[in-house]
C-alpha cells in the first residue's frame, strides 16, 4: 500500500514537525510494508496539486502535516471521496471539516499538558539565574502554536508565582533570522530562558539562547543535540501519529470524521531530555504537577 505524506511549507528539513511527520510514514514503511512517499511543499499553491498527485497513484492514506493545510486537505477530500486523508495537529471536527469529511482522521495532541510542565521548569531555573522573565517565540499565531505558550506561562506561573512570560511572533516557520531576532531582543528584556515554538525559524532563536547563554528550548523532536543551552523540549509525538495512522488504515480500522488524541498519558506528548545541570529538586517540583494533570485537578490552558 503507498501512503503519503505532504509538508506544509516548513519542509521535511525542519529538525521539528515536518521531519517527524515523514518518519512516522518511513517507520510503517519499514514495520508495516507499506511504501512511503513525501511531497515537499514550497508554497500553499503546491498543496492541493500535492494531495491530488498521490491519490492519482492510489494511494491508501495522505497525511497532511498541520493546520496550514486544512482548505487543501478538505479541498483534496471532497475532490476525492474515496480517498483516506490524515491531518496533523487539527481535529476532524473542527472547521472546514465539522465532522462532515468521513474520509478524513484528525490526529490532535495535548501539548498544552507537558508544556505546563516545561514552564514550571522554566520559571525555576530563571529564578536559580536570579531573573524572573521567561520567553517564548511562536511562528504563526494559530491555535496549534498558542496552546504551547498558553500553557508554558501558565505553568510557570504555578511554580514560581510572579514570573514574567515575554511573547512574540515571527509570523513565519521557516525563516531563522525573524526567531533570532525577537529572541535576542526577548533576552535583552531580561528573559532566562527561550522556548521556541516556531518550527525551522525557532531554530534561530535557539541560536541566539546559545550566542546569549541563556536557556533554549526546543519543541516537537527533542533537540538537546543543538547543545548544552538546551534547557529541554516539548516533545510531540508526530511521527508515533502518523504511524498509527497508516496502521489504521492497514487493519481496515480507518474511521474517518473521529481523531486520534495524544497525551501525557499514553505518551503522545512529553518531557525531552533534560539538561544534567538543572537541579533535581526542580525535575521532582515539575513532575508532581503531572499526575494532577492526569487526574483533571490541574487543566492546563491552550489559549493565550
Amino acid at each position: 500500500m503507498l501512503t503519503g505524506v505532504v509538508s506544509d511549507v516548513g519542509r521535511f528539513n525542519d529538525r521539528g514537525f515536518n521531519q517527524l511527520a515523514l518518519e512516522g510514514c518511513q517507520r510503517a514503511e519499514s514495520e508495516l510494508g507499506t511504501t512511503c512517499r513525501a511531497f515537499e511543499s514550497r508554497s500553499t499553491s503546491d498543496y492541493v496539486p500535492n494531495f491530488s498527485r498521490l491519490i492519482r497513484d492510489d494511494a491508501g492514506l495522505s497525511v497532511a502535516t498541520g493546520f496550514l493545510l486544512a482548505e487543501a486537505t478538505n479541498t483534496a477530500a471532497g475532490r476525492f471521496p474515496e480517498a483516506n486523508f490524515a491531518i496533523v495537529d487539527y481535529s476532524a471536527a473542527a472547521p472546514p471539516f465539522e465532522g462532515a469529511r468521513t474520509n478524513v482522521l484528525g490526529l490532535t495532541f495535548k501539548t498544552n499538558e507537558n508544556s505546563y510542565l516545561i514552564g514550571c521548569l522554566a520559571a525555576q531555573m530563571a529564578q536559580e539565574e536570579g531573573g524572573d522573565t521567561i520567553s517564548a517565540v511562536g511562528g504563526i499565531k494559530i491555535p496549534t502554536v498558542d496552546i504551547f505558550i498558553a500553557a508554558y506561562r501558565a505553568g510557570a506561573s504555578e511554580c514560581v508565582p510572579g514570573t514574567r512570560t515575554l511573547i512574540d511572533y515571527s509570523q513565519d516557520f521557516v525563516d531563522q533570522a525573524k526567531c533570532k531576532e525577537l529572541a535576542l531582543n526577548q533576552i535583552s528584556r531580561g528573559s532566562e530562558v527561550v522556548f521556541q515554538v516556531a518550527g525551522g525559524c525557532g531554530l534561530g532563536a535557539l541560536d541566539a539562547a546559545r550566542e546569549r547563554d541563556v536557556w533554549g528550548i526546543g519543541v516537537d523532536t527533542d533537540q538537546s543535540s543543538l547543545g548544552p543551552h538546551i534547557l529541554t523540549s516539548a516533545v510531540k509525538r508526530v511521527d508515533v501519529a502518523v504511524f498509527e495512522a497508516i496502521r489504521s488504515v492497514v487493519d481496515g480500522a480507518f474511521a474517518g470524521s473521529t481523531d486520534l488524541e495524544f497525551d501525557l498519558e499514553n505518551e503522545g506528548v512529553g518531557v525531552g531530555e533534560i539538561s544534567p545541570d538543572v537541579p533535581q529538586e526542580f525535575i521532582d517540583r515539575m513532575n508532581e504537577l503531572e499526575p494532577m494533570i492526569l487526574s483533571g485537578e490541574i487543566v492546563p490552558p491552550s489559549t493565550v
